[in-house]
């Protein structure tokens, strides 16, 4: 069953109510950090792999 805008309104509300403010935007900009460094990690992996097979060496 698809969520609407009206029940994404509503949940917003009901966590802002629980958590505050403050500890919202915490939250989101932890998740933001923590998106950040899953990119960098999955580029720095596709990196080494392209440098090994650039090498020569067989993929482990």
């Amino acid at each position: 069953m698809p969520v609407g805008p009206l029940e994404l309104v509503i949940i917003l509300v009901i966590v802002l109510v629980l958590f505050g403010g403050g500890r919202v935007a915490n939250l989101m900009g932890e998740l933001g950090s923590g998106l950040a460094n899953f990119r960098k990690g999955l580029r720095e992996g596709d990196a080494e792999e392209k440098d090994k097979l650039e090498d020569g060496k067989p993929k482990e």
